[in-house]
């Protein structure tokens, strides 16, 4: 992805790549001190931006080499190939933080959908009719990370540099505190406060155990789910009469336990549309032709299929298969050194099914930046225990979510399901049947999926006794191939 448009001369090389061996900058004369952030994924960009705030200099280190010229894939980021969606409050967030950002995306070609009414969406229960729901933004990864970077970039006190491995911490002398990071090559940059967000591949559990850390306790659950995607050319609209096929954006229909296959179709710029398949334990998808196409008739409804069935494939299918929910509690440990964080995906990760893990990078950006809410910056590396704290509460939810419906699928991998848990997923899959067809039900159940409501918004009164007046809606009947609101064209 590009970070460097032609009218902004800020975001040259020259301005913002600096060779290691020149050492770090010497800190500006406010005294407010350096920050450094492994990681230009969403979660180190928006971090960046809120310690903008907070510090004279802020640096983004990043082991890939940047994109040039326009989006692209980079390896620090497979799973980019697949669907991502930024849900509500993800979005609420990240134009808090970057004023415009949604104007600026959708401008350069993301789309944003109102769910489910955007969508033929198949739940667990049944067809979703065209009830209130949430807004979501998608679009490829790519363009997201690459309109981010360009945001971000145009505050004179963050800097990003690419192509640049991070190999361990500085501890100060103190022995308590990081004072910065070892880079490849052995040199070494200065900092208050170094923040990890460098993902699943996280070396910071090696890196405490070097400083004399112990480990973190790790709880993971793993429903061995399978991805596999392709994009297509956007089919032209049929001549006039069968314009009906194409009243919806995008198309989800969802596996569950006694068919754990599903699909995901969402519109791409440059009018392209992506197809992610999914499948549980042995009914992962193939990731080969023409295998693709008849794993996606197989799926609950054909629709998807017969969405697919013509149009033009414009990549090969890609697989992904690392979709475990991974908690590192280092919010546990009884020591935590002065100077560190550790957010996103490299303190907990989700199963992506869900689309969580955007939008809670989004919402552990939003803690942080109230946390620092009137700390000086001379005192945030004494906070960092508490700040570790304070950000990882923005996964509960979605790890509540993930967890509580991947404990579903009796292959699932981790502590078996307590009784409040096995009630919640009963609850859940009435809460599930009734939203379907019910405005009352499907509002609140779109607010606690996309985060912007607490999940007690769902134990109401009202809520409560709404879903006891639908007790006996089945919650896995069979289903018509499409909906009847939207029969095929």
């Amino acid at each position: 992805m590009d970070d460097t448009p032609d009218n902004h001369p800020a975001d040259s090389d020259d301005a913002h790549v600096h060779h290691p061996r020149t050492g770090p900058r010497e800190p500006v004369d406010d005294g407010a001190g350096h920050a450094v952030v492994l990681g230009a994924g969403l979660a180190g960009l928006l971090t960046a931006r809120v310690l903008a705030g907070h510090f004279a200099r802020v640096t983004v280190l990043e082991r890939d080499e940047l994109p040039d010229g326009r989006p692209g894939f980079r390896p620090g980021l497979p799973q980019s190939r697949h669907a991502h969606v930024l849900w509500s409050r993800g979005i609420e967030v990240m134009e808090r933080l970057l004023p415009g950002i949604t104007a600026e995306l959708t401008g350069a070609g993301a789309a944003l959908l109102e769910s489910p009414r955007d969508f033929l969406w198949l739940s667990p229960a049944d067809w979703f009719q065209p009830v209130p729901g949430a807004r979501m933004l998608v679009g490829s990864r790519e363009l997201l990370d690459w309109t981010l970077r360009r945001a971000v970039r145009r505050d004179p006190r963050i800097e990003i540099r690419g192509g640049l491995a991070v190999t361990g911490l500085v501890a100060a002398p103190d022995g308590r505190s990081v004072a910065g990071v070892t880079l490849r090559d052995g040199t070494a940059l200065a900092a208050r406060l170094v923040v990890d967000a460098t993902g699943r591949t996280s070396k910071a559990p090696a890196w405490l155990a070097a400083l004399g850390y112990p480990a973190p306790e790790v709880t993971r659950y793993d429903s061995h789910l399978g991805y596999s995607s392709r994009a297509y050319a956007l089919p032209e609209v049929p001549p006039a009469g069968a314009a009906a096929a194409r009243r919806w954006r995008g198309m989800y229909v969802q596996g569950r336990p006694d068919r754990p296959r599903g699909g995901v179709l969402v519109p791409l710029e440059d009018d392209r549309w992506l197809v992610t398949l999914l499948g549980n334990g042995e009914h992962v998808p193939p990731t080969r032709d023409p295998e693709f196409l008849e794993f996606a008739r197989t799926l609950r409804s054909p629709a998807l299929y017969e969405a697919i069935r013509d149009a033009e494939p414009l990549s090969e299918p890609t697989g992904f298969r690392a979709t475990a929910n991974e908690w590192r509690h280092y919010e546990r440990l009884d020591r935590w050194p002065e100077g560190l964080l550790v957010v996103g995906d490299a303190a907990c990760r989700f199963n992506p099914v869900y689309g969580h893990g955007m939008t809670v990078a989004a919402c552990a950006a939003h803690a942080l930046d109230e946390a620092l809410a009137g700390l000086p910056a001379h005192r945030v590396p004494a906070e960092s225990r508490a700040l570790q704290r304070r950000t990882v509460t923005a996964a509960a939810v979605a790890w509540q979510i993930a967890t509580s419906e991947d404990l579903r699928y009796p292959w699932t991998e981790g502590p078996r399901p307590d009784r409040a848990t096995r009630v919640l997923q009963r609850y859940m899959s009435r809460v599930m049947a009734g939203a379907n067809a019910d405005a009352a039900l499907s509002a609140p159940f779109f607010g606690v999926l996309s985060l912007s409501a607490p999940p007690a918004t769902l134990l109401a009164p009202g809520t409560v006794l709404r879903v006891l007046s639908k007790w006996r809606l089945p919650t896995a009947p069979d289903t018509p191939p499409y909906p009847p609101h939207h029969p095929p064209g």
